[in-house]
């Protein structure tokens, strides 16, 4: 491996370790979300609230800020300033950018509800769901405080406390909820009071004030001199908004494509409710189903590509498209060797796992859960690839061909959705639109890599496709005889967890092994010489 490869797997394996207890932290707020609100209606009030921030983020800087302005920030190191001037004039920017959005969405609050879940118009949800969001809303300032202080820090190679930041967001949260658990029962769209609802709101956001400045001593370690700046008659600031503009579209058409899902989801939940049915229904087992699917994505694939992108803009800044190339490709195949197993996992065993994680909720509503999952499962794979690729066009700033490609994508997972919610019964939508965005992905991560080559960026299916199919079968080799083996295990669904997660992981790395699977055994040789 080389030295450019033993790098990235560093800086990665640094965010990884953060990753994952930043992950687990958030994987236990959720469970006790689960536990204080459920699966049913009241949690979707407070899930549709608590997701519209982001939706709102997204949709103005979000990708800018993760993404597009990485490349500035790298060239900006250049600069005789180190990029002082440049990123104070950035943050003065995005900071007034998001501090009126913050105002205006908030006078806008029953607006966005009726846009994002028609269903609850005249009934007690829209109120509430209202409520919620007015307290979640100024979590947008402090995402994109977060998101632009960590990109500094990864331009200066600072990528550790981006991945660490959150885990006091998620502790804070989960001391809200935990109290919640112990004091509040069976809390109800009817019975849970304004009191409650304003501590759970305001807690939360509380969470995404801490995550921001926690990042504040780290940039000033990297002794840049920054100071608010309202000069941005700047060549680079307008280029790097120019930029930003494109990812309005790019997030426009994914928020579009999010509002069909929201609004179809919680429909079929107020459907079901009406129909007398118990299972939770709705936007909640959606979102949860999904975080689980986004711990490998997050602890593996994002901690690579985010060591990746600041490599590729300065491959990119040297015309060496070979090695971007190169580089691309050895991304996609190492993230293969931990999504293609968790993808196995989730479709084999989503009930199982589910049963094991949630609890203070219904056998059928973990059940439901676990379909909801199964149906993410095979989206997984894609959705590292796609993303693998599109920071390939970020390297070369070329936002206009991620706009093709998510738009595409999207209007597939919008078709898929609208099939599914009008074909399925109320309560199996849910589960189908799990598969429709897993659909979605495969074709977005197909025509990302065709249009990297606009950019002379040639990837062959080939160098791909064969190592996943060889992965897929060494993990449903491990997976099948566990799936068969449980019906006769003793203990209960943590015990049989355990069995499946240690017998598929062992089983899976020694058949990687002895088949030779080259960035299994890469992996390891690292690991061997210390160099983690």
């Amino acid at each position: 491996m080389s030295t450019s490869d033993s790098s990235l797997v560093r800086s990665s394996t640094i965010m990884a370790v953060g990753t994952i207890f930043s992950r687990i932290t958030g994987l236990i707020r959720n469970l006790l979300l689960v536990a204080v609100l459920g699966t049913t209606l009241l949690g979707d009030t407070y899930n549709v609230a608590n997701t519209m921030p982001n939706i709102l983020y997204n949709l103005l800087l979000g990708g800018a800020l993760t993404a597009v302005f990485v490349p500035q920030l790298v060239r900006s190191t250049r600069d005789s300033d180190g990029g002082s001037a440049f990123i104070s004039k950035l943050i003065t920017a995005t900071t007034v950018i998001l501090g009126a959005l913050v105002l205006l969405s908030v006078l806008a609050a029953p607006l966005l509800v009726r846009l994002f879940a028609t269903g609850y118009v005249g009934r007690p949800e829209f109120s509430l769901t209202v409520l919620f969001m007015r307290y979640c809303l100024p979590q947008i300032l402090f995402m994109g405080l977060f998101a632009l202080l960590s990109q500094v820090a990864n331009a200066h190679g600072k990528f550790g406390p981006m991945m660490w930041a959150p885990v006091l967001n998620n502790l804070l949260t989960i001391s809200i909820f935990g109290w919640y658990l112990q004091n509040s029962h069976n809390l109800t769209v009817s019975s849970i009071s304004f009191t409650e609802v304003s501590w759970l709101g305001i807690g939360t956001t509380a969470g995404y004030v801490v995550q921001a400045l926690a990042l504040i001593p780290v940039v000033m370690k990297t002794k840049l001199h920054l100071r608010p700046r309202f000069d941005w008659k700047d060549t680079e600031l307008k280029k790097s908004f120019g930029l930003a503009s494109w990812t309005l579209l790019f997030a426009a058409i994914s928020q579009l494509s999010y509002l069909v899902t929201v609004n179809l989801s919680t429909s079929a939940a107020v459907r079901s409710a009406k129909a007398g049915l118990e299972t939770g229904v709705g936007f909640t087992p959606y979102s949860n189903a999904f975080l689980i699917l986004m711990l490998p994505h997050s602890i593996f694939t994002i901690s690579i590509v985010t060591a990746l992108l600041p490599q590729l803009s300065t491959l990119v800044l040297d015309k060496r498209i070979e090695e971007i190339h190169d580089r691309l490709v050895k991304t996609i195949r190492l993230v293969g060797i931990v999504t293609v197993p968790s993808a196995i996992a989730f479709l084999c065993f989503g009930p199982l796992i589910t049963h094991s994680l949630f609890f203070g909720i219904s056998h059928n509503d973990s059940q439901y859960l676990g379909y909801t999952l199964a149906g993410f499962a095979c989206g997984l794979m894609p959705m590292s690839i796609n993303l693998v690729a599109l920071r390939g066009l970020n390297a070369f700033e070329n936002v206009k061909l991620q706009v093709v490609s998510n738009a595409w994508m999207n209007v597939i997972g919008v078709l898929a959705s609208l099939l599914v919610a009008a074909l399925l019964p109320s309560e199996w939508v849910t589960v189908g639109l799990a598969g429709s965005l897993s659909l979605s992905y495969f074709f977005g991560a197909w025509l990302t890599i065709r249009l990297l080559r606009r950019h002379q960026v040639v990837i062959h299916l080939s160098e791909i496709v064969w190592l996943y199919l060889k992965l897929i079968t060494l993990a449903l080799l491990c997976a099948i005889p566990a799936r068969l083996a449980i019906p006769y295990l003793p203990g209960g669904n943590t015990v049989h967890l355990l069995f499946v997660l240690t017998s598929c992981g062992v089983g899976y790395i020694l058949l990687a092994r002895f088949f030779k699977i080259e960035e299994v055994s890469n992996t390891f040789a690292i690991l061997r010489k210390g160099r983690l």
